[in-house]
């Protein structure tokens, strides 16, 4: 498997607290990988890394088939070279339509004047419907935003990040907040969107990672502890005592 992702001897300091330690390890081209690790294990901060909001003391992050680096990049190049973040809260414009929402996430030109001349072809309206239709949404396209459930706006989220075309999505607690019906629908939407890009998926509740069926990864003071199943990896006498305190 060729890895898509590849960090490679990461750290980091902030004031003093090593908040990634020498932290190394390779996500494939179309992989679903769920990361987890008690608060301050360093989970955030990966993320941070990975799309150019914090930049690293030392290490190396490669990004592509071709590898180039993620920290010679800004982050609007990051995410223009392919990498989406959605966040725990969805950040969606809730005075607006669900279609118009993933009208202005479509990957286009976003230089003034572009915006300015910008008239939705007929390609770009099938394709706001296309996406609605892979995260769930094709029957709230008319929809203001606002209206939608807690769930409905994460996948309203992960439509408008699937917009700017990623090939590696990361995500963080997409489960906390959602009924059972919701979970199920987020679980099914992420291991569908796993087999033609990279996903991660970033989760303290470990019953929605156990529905991902995927290779876990337990972060402990910003380093790799343990990788595995998510069987394997509970059974590692470091990772019981990481969680449940010594």
């Amino acid at each position: 498997m060729s890895a898509l992702l590849e960090v490679r001897g990461v750290s980091v300091s902030f004031d003093g607290f090593r908040a990634i330690n020498n932290l190394s390890f390779a996500i494939g081209t179309a992989e679903l990988r769920a990361v987890i690790g008690p608060n301050g294990a360093g989970k955030t901060t990966f993320m941070d890394i990975v799309t150019g909001k914090t930049r690293p003391d030392s290490g190396e992050v490669l990004f592509g088939e071709v590898p180039r680096s993620l920290l010679r990049m800004s982050e609007a190049q990051i995410a223009r070279a392919g990498v989406g973040r959605k966040f725990q809260r969805p950040t969606v414009f809730e005075n607006q339509s669900v279609f118009d929402n993933i009208m202005m996430a479509l990957k286009k030109p976003r230089g003034p004047f572009s915006v300015l001349r910008f008239r939705a072809s007929k390609s770009d309206r099938t394709r706001v419907r296309e996406l609605a239709d892979e995260v769930g949404l094709a029957p709230h396209l008319d929809r203001i935003s606002g209206e939608l459930s807690h769930g409905q706006k994460q996948w309203l989220e992960i439509g408008m990040l699937l917009a700017q075309e990623p090939r590696l999505l990361l995500v963080d607690e997409p489960a906390a907040g959602m009924t059972l019906g919701e979970r199920e629908h987020t679980t099914e939407l992420l291991t569908r969107l796993a087999r033609t890009r990279a996903v991660v998926v970033v989760e303290h509740d470990m019953e929605f990672v156990r529905r991902l069926n995927c290779k876990v990864t337990v972060l402990h003071e910003g380093s790799v502890l343990a990788e595995g199943s998510l069987d394997h990896v509970t059974a590692d006498a470091r990772v019981i005592e990481v969680y449940l305190g010594r």
